[in-house]
């Protein structure tokens, strides 16, 4: 009888990792809007292999001098369970929100898409962008900017269905997210 061993991970970071899903969060943090800061909670993801799939940052309290990191993401459950904890231990955090787990959130991305075409792809340029509610924020007569905002799934479908027309460039804000209710995030 022939039996293979197939040899397990040696690093902590595989334990379990076949067993659970990758699943994408959202992470609202608040954090002391000063130098560094931002290098130091991204050095946290890249320091231990962790991806970041969106970023956004902005003081959100001038006279507190306090800012918000929105963060999308991927792990198993364990891996974001431990980047919660991370950075909830770091210095200039106030305070960790997995927005997804709270799960009454809403999240937005804004994207500009630059568009250049002529003829029948010009005008289903336009036919497509107005069926999205994306703006012509620029035309020339040879290209389109338009300006859409929605779910980080209606862009890329825009994305993908521009490709064909001429799409150029894109540039894309991350995602911004927030809880709904009347209650504000602790600083």
């Amino acid at each position: 009888m022939n039996t293979t061993i197939i040899p397990q991970p040696a690093s902590a970071y595989f334990l379990d990792s076949r067993k659970q899903p990758v699943e994408t969060h959202t992470l609202a943090v608040i954090v002391d809007n000063e130098p560094g800061v931002l290098a130091r909670v991204i050095g946290l993801f890249s320091g231990r292999g962790y991806n970041i799939e969106s970023l956004t940052v902005s003081e959100t309290e001038h006279e507190a001098h306090v800012s918000r990191i929105t963060i999308v993401t991927t792990g198993t459950p364990n891996v974001i369970e431990q980047i919660k904890h991370q950075l909830e231990r770091m210095v200039p955090v106030h305070s960790v929100a997995d927005l997804t787990v709270m799960g009454n959130s809403i999240a937005r991305e804004l994207a500009m898409v630059k568009v250049a075409g002529k003829g029948e792809k010009r005008v289903e340029a336009l036919r497509l962008a107005d069926a999205f509610r994306a703006r012509v924020i620029d035309a020339t007569t040879e290209s389109f900017i338009f300006e859409l905002t929605g779910k980080t799934e209606k862009i890329e479908q825009f994305i993908t269905l521009m490709v064909p027309l001429g799409l150029t460039e894109v540039a894309r804000t991350g995602v911004a997210a927030i809880a709904r209710g009347p209650e504000a995030m602790k600083a």
